[in-house]
């Protein structure tokens, strides 16, 4: 089993930055991977970003790429979503998540354990 708590939400403008931390305690078996989701009013939850155990490899969803970096401090147990360059369409709760990614893209990401989320806003 494994607990998430994020921080680091809030309102910024367009073109602003945030950074997205996010504490766990605990290990499954059944995941891979922490990752990064996001969901907007009215859309389905959407894999953001993940960074994969062991060999620390990254993937991004398209909309993303080159403006969000996924990192981790495994002695901390943190994992942190770098945010810049921010734009309205990436207001969303945002969520941390213990994972397990089944292929090469961020579309096989499946959330296996979820913190509560932070809200971000772009205006």
């Amino acid at each position: 089993h494994v607990q998430l708590v994020e921080s680091g939400g809030g309102s910024v403008q367009a073109g602003g930055s945030l950074r997205l931390s996010c504490r766990y305690v605990g290990y499954s078996q059944h995941t891979n991977s922490m990752g990064w989701f996001r969901q907007a009013p009215g859309k389905e939850r959407e894999g953001v970003a993940v960074v994969l155990n062991g060999d620390e490899k990254t993937y991004y969803r398209d909309s993303v790429k080159g403006r969000f970096t996924i990192s981790r401090d495994s002695d901390k147990s943190m994992v942190f979503l770098q945010m810049d360059c921010l734009n309205p369409e990436d207001t969303a709760m945002y969520y941390c998540a213990a994972t397990h990614l089944l292929g090469e893209t961020i579309a096989t990401l499946k959330g296996v354990y979820w913190g509560e989320g932070t809200q971000v806003t772009v205006s």
